[in-house]
């Protein structure tokens, strides 16, 4: 066995003891055999030794001793446990740290394949990117001379962060130049902003987006309210949020409710029952608020729904959540990987279990083929019932079911046809080079004119009625894409939350969302005074 192999067959063992797995497994099974673990365990591990030793030695190829280990062995034992533990490889590992800092070091752009090519999708404003004139659509040829043919986007990716005040060569093409560009850019801290985007929406309305939980989300929050000022009102959108790290979602879950309110609890196995209850408040700052959720709202982003309307104070909008309630703890292990573990399962206020049901799923079933009814989660036929603080049922076991559903957009084959061709990446980029937009940019029809003629030069096909029956979504489209281009990415994402439609229903919500707020402090009170009489 070569020195690799030794090293990866020792790691695997480490796993192995670090987590008890086949001890747990056995306990589980045999609750009888559990005295004997450990020469159960030593006993595993000797076989799993020998078996690799044979697969090694007598496999018709070559056996890749990582590739075995890191993407067979050791997931494939941790998947049997649950969907959620798992282990990450160096580069894996080193991307979960990234996003729990949320910063890293480099240039500070997003790419993206187009046209089978690497090119910039946007640079982030001030950024060194930004600041040394790369924009979007530059199509990046070389990075430190090598060449980027046959690269993907993530080996690019790579090659463009670095330790913070080291320079990068950067070789581009730019439509309506001859020769490719050179630039060198010197790398800096890159903030991942989780609040990627807020602004008033509408006169004393804000909006906020929250994309995850990273270890600056609590204060990115923080600041955005304060900026925003004093709200009558606020559409918290917590779509396509994967969750992230817990004690940042009981922190901005602490913004908006009372001091003392539990936001969660959990416990485990091996881990007594620990809860976390808002420790500072919301100031009595009692505004309206109505939070945005989907299917891709996921674990701390399920919390912060959760405590919110376990205490109904704001309305819940959307599809029914993920349903991911169990806690992993990150270890740490050798050769600069980590393994994340579940030692416990999130519970809501009112004593709701988050976590979906995964017996007898497979792992793409469990994340891919979701129950289509009642949102996916299916939990209204589930027996967890549970109540508000107003006395409201709720129901557990399965993510968390919005108050008001909105069904999720969903494109036609024309518009589906324009994305898969990068059309409004590809005229954006056009336009904004020949015309110069200001921020007063409106898409009119001179614009619908000019988009015909560019559909035509580059072959795609329509027709009139097509474009008459997605004129709406097209304009918005091509306005966000131009605004990308000359503004930045956050303006852009501005001009598409003006034309959310799922947006414009949680704005058109926010009467309710108050009725309830109100509703929910006189039965308190009421209930408070009942309990005070009967002393």
């Amino acid at each position: 066995m070569g020195r690799s192999s030794r090293r990866t067959l020792f790691l695997v063992v480490l796993i192995l003891l670090s987590c008890g797995f086949l001890g747990m497994v056995f306990a589980q099974k045999n609750p009888a055999a559990a005295p004997g673990g450990d020469s159960d365990v030593r006993d595993s591990l000797r076989q799993f030794a020998t078996v690799y030793d044979v697969v090694e030695q007598n496999y018709a190829e070559p056996v890749n001793a990582d590739k075995a280990i890191y993407n067979g062995a050791i997931p494939g034992m941790l998947h049997v446990l649950d969907p959620h533990s798992n282990f990450f490889d160096p580069k894996a590992y080193s991307l979960l740290r990234e996003d729990q800092r949320g910063k890293y070091y480099g240039v500070g752009m997003t790419v993206g394949p187009r046209n089978n090519k690497v090119i910039v999708i946007a640079p982030f404003v001030g950024t060194p990117a930004y600041r040394a004139g790369i924009r979007p659509g530059d199509i990046i040829v070389a990075v430190d001379g090598k060449p980027t043919d046959n690269m993907s986007t993530g080996d690019v990716a790579d090659l463009l962060k670095g330790p913070k005040g080291t320079t990068v060569h950067i070789t581009i093409l730019r439509e309506g130049t001859d020769k490719p560009l050179e630039f060198s850019v010197v790398r800096d801290e890159i903030p991942r902003y989780s609040v990627d985007l807020h602004f008033m929406i509408r006169p004393g309305i804000g909006y906020m987006h929250v994309s995850g939980f990273n270890e600056t989300t609590e204060h990115e929050v923080a600041d955005a309210l304060e900026q925003m000022g004093d709200l009558k009102g606020l559409i918290l959108d917590l779509r396509q949020n994967p969750g992230g790290l817990l004690n940042e979602g009981v922190g901005v879950a602490d913004k908006f409710l009372r001091k003392g309110q539990l936001i969660v609890s959990h416990h485990g196995r091996s881990s007594p029952e620990k809860r976390y209850v808002a420790a500072h408040g919301n100031g009595g700052r009692e505004y309206p608020l109505v939070v945005l959720v989907n299917r891709g709202t996921a674990s701390a982003a399920e919390i912060v729904a959760g405590a919110i309307q376990d205490h109904d104070r704001g309305l819940i909008v959307g599809e029914t959540t993920f349903g991911k309630g169990l806690v992993q703890t990150v270890y740490p292990l050798a050769e600069n990987t980590g393994l994340a573990l579940t030692t416990a399962k999130y519970y809501t206020p009112s004593g709701r279990l988050i976590q979906r049901d995964y017996s007898n799923v497979s792992l793409y079933d469990y994340y891919f083929n979701r129950d289509q009814e009642n949102g996916g989660g299916g939990n209204a036929n589930n027996h967890d019932i549970k109540l508000t603080d107003s006395g409201r049922t709720v129901y557990g076991g399965g993510g968390i079911t919005p108050d008001e559903k909105i069904q999720p957009i969903k494109s036609n084959q024309f518009q589906d046809t324009l994305l898969q061709h990068y059309a409004f990446f590809n005229f954006a980029k056009h336009y904004v080079a020949t015309h110069h937009p200001s921020q007063s940019f409106e898409v009119d029809d001179v614009v619908m004119q000019d988009f015909r003629k560019f559909l035509d030069q580059e072959k795609i096909a329509f027709t009139e009625p097509e474009l008459i029956e997605n004129n709406d979504w097209i304009r918005s489209s091509i306005k966000s894409e131009i605004f990308v281009d000359a503004f930045g990415q956050e303006e852009g994402l501005k001009v598409r939350a003006e034309t959310d439609p799922q947006i414009m229903k949680a704005l058109d919500m926010l009467p309710k969302a108050r009725q309830l707020a109100e509703s929910a402090r006189k039965a308190l009170a009421e209930r408070s005074n009942s309990h005070a009489l009967s002393r």
